[in-house]
């Protein structure tokens, strides 16, 4: 029996641990390759918290706790898991959107730029928005993005020219050059766009259902998504951030 537990216990220690070198290698990884924001530190911090698992597995902690203690513990892991897996899942669940044919407007949200245009990020909604347009070429296009402190010029104007480089006609791109944020895109551009029309948000994949819900929130009804391209190594950090933008959205 004392063999059977000590057994288990290793187990343990050794799944904790390499959780704990996974999680920093891998936030250590986005932070490298440049994911642009600091939400890499959160990985790391994981990484501790399995860490500390495994030190815990190796002094017999869990055997030392209260009943209790143990309990609350446990249904605070429980609710945790079951609010993360269908939030998720509701995430996953647009990835591939794809939007409808022949909608009225589509608005690309805006991202990071730079003197050498736009980020790869916003690269990949911009030329999601140009297969749309070229699929459907009576839709018109609003780009939208401020300037942040950081950027040149605002995103919008990067944006814009960006689409008539690539042979879309000026006269179906409108700029929104004020918003800095996902709520401030679909107010500003709502303004733009006339009644009752169908709108599609162009976004990554992972920010779609985010996205619906402000523009829903926001008071457009008649609209849909349209999942832009992000590459599958950061889908782990980009799908755990949506995870936290999720819960600040519902509570905030």
């Amino acid at each position: 029996m004392e063999h059977n537990q000590s057994k288990k216990r290793g187990i343990l220690l050794a799944l904790y641990a390499v959780l704990a070198v996974v999680c920093v290698a891998y936030g250590l990884m986005v932070r490298a390759l440049g994911s642009g924001t600091g939400f890499f530190i959160v990985w790391i911090g994981i990484g501790i918290v399995f860490a500390f698992f495994a030190i815990a597995v190796r002094i017999c902690l869990w055997q030392k706790l209260p009943a209790a203690v143990k309990g609350i513990f446990l249904a605070m892991v429980a609710v945790f898991v079951c609010i993360m897996v269908v939030v998720e899942g509701f995430v996953i669940s647009h990835l591939n959107d794809k939007g409808q044919e022949g909608l009225d407007y589509i608005i690309v949200l805006g991202a990071q730029v730079s003197d050498s245009g736009p980020s790869p990020i916003l690269r990949y909604r911009l030329d999601a928005a140009i297969k749309y347009l070229e699929d459907n070429p009576d839709t018109v296009c609003i780009v939208s993005g401020g300037q942040g402190k950081n950027e040149p010029m605002p995103e919008a104007y990067v944006m814009g020219d960006y689409l008539r480089e690539r042979g879309i006609s000026d006269a179906r791109i409108l700029e929104e050059p004020d918003s800095k944020t996902t709520e401030q895109n679909v107010s500003n551009s709502m303004r733009m766009i006339r009644p009752n029309s169908s709108v599609g948000l162009v976004t990554n994949d992972f920010h779609v259902f985010r996205a619906l819900q402000t523009a829903k929130k926001k008071g457009l009804t008649n609209v849909t998504g349209i999942a832009a391209y992000s590459p599958a190594t950061y889908l782990p950090n980009n799908l755990l951030r949506e995870f936290f933008g999720e819960i600040k959205f519902l509570l905030f």
